[in-house]
C-alpha cells in the first residue's frame, strides 16, 4: 500500500500552489506509469471492462470514493471503457489530491 493511498484529500483553494514538475514526477512514480501525465496539468488513465454494465459499476464505485474524499475527477464512460482524468480545478492544475485519488482508484480495480 502506498503512502498516498493512506492520505486524505485536503480541500484546495485558489491560493494553493500548483505542483512543480519534480513533485509531479515523484508522485507519478508512486501511482504507476498507467496514469499518464498530460502537460504537467492533469493525469489520466484508461480502464477496460468486458461490457457497459461492468464499466458502470466501476464508475459508481469511483464516484462514491470521490464523494467521500471531496475531490472529483472527470469521468468518461464508454461501452467497456472508462477514462478518468484528474486535475484540481481550484488551482488550475495538479495538486497532491489528484495523486491521492489515483492511488486509491488503483486499489479498486
Amino acid at each position: 500500500m502506498s503512502d498516498l493511498q493512506n492520505k486524505k484529500c485536503i480541500p484546495c483553494e485558489g491560493g494553493t500552489p500548483l505542483l512543480k514538475h519534480k513533485d509531479i514526477e515523484k508522485l507519478s512514480r508512486e501511482v504507476g506509469e498507467s496514469w499518464k501525465v498530460v502537460d504537467d496539468k492533469k493525469i489520466q488513465k484508461e480502464f477496460v471492462f468486458k461490457d457497459f454494465k461492468e464499466a458502470l459499476v466501476f464508475v459508481n464505485t469511483v464516484g462514491a470514493l470521490a464523494e467521500s474524499e471531496g475531490h472529483h475527477p472527470d469521468i468518461h464512460l464508454f461501452y467497456g471503457k472508462v477514462i478518468i482524468e484528474f486535475w484540481t480545478h481550484a488551482v488550475g492544475g495538479l495538486s497532491e489530491n489528484d495523486f491521492i485519488l489515483a492511488a486509491k482508484i488503483n486499489h479498486i480495480t
